[in-house]
């Protein structure tokens, strides 16, 4: 069991760091995802199988789930989050869509441990309050 959660974890980081790429504009879906797997040859199936469906779902389902954020994220535009912590908020929504069988306490934990890597210590709050109310607006779905 820890070793499919260490890879679920190494999957959501990657995901994250595609869909952080893709926000700077440079590249398409696509070519983000070639030139990323490209450079990393050695990523497992599993891992990587996980991580392109975040993205997906998070690509595919864009204006949905940057609607449930702005919702929820009060007096914060999209364009004005930090960019590790619009795509990380996007990442959870995705899995909450994509995967709707994970608990949503996994999930938002997942979340806050990411970003207490690549995030700053304030963010954690932010984007716990942010999560947990987009959990609560699709359970009343």
């Amino acid at each position: 069991m820890a070793a499919k959660s260490g890879k679920r974890r190494k999957s959501r980081e990657l995901a994250l760091q595609m869909l952080f790429q893709s926000d700077m504009g440079k590249q398409d879906a696509d070519q983000v995802r070639k030139t990323f797997w490209n450079e990393r040859s050695n990523v497992d199936d599993e891992t990587r199988g996980f991580a392109d469906d975040l993205f997906r779902v998070a690509q595919e389902r864009s204006g949905e789930i940057d609607g449930l954020i702005q919702n929820h994220a009060e007096h914060w535009r999209m364009d004005r989050m930090p960019a590790v912590d619009r795509n990380l908020l996007r990442l959870g929504v995705a899995e909450f869509l994509g995967y709707p069988t994970t608990p949503r306490a996994i999930v938002i934990n997942e979340a806050l441990d990411i970003a207490q890597r690549y995030s700053s210590p304030e963010s954690k709050q932010f984007i716990n309050g942010v999560l947990d109310a987009v959990a609560n607006d699709l359970k009343l779905r």
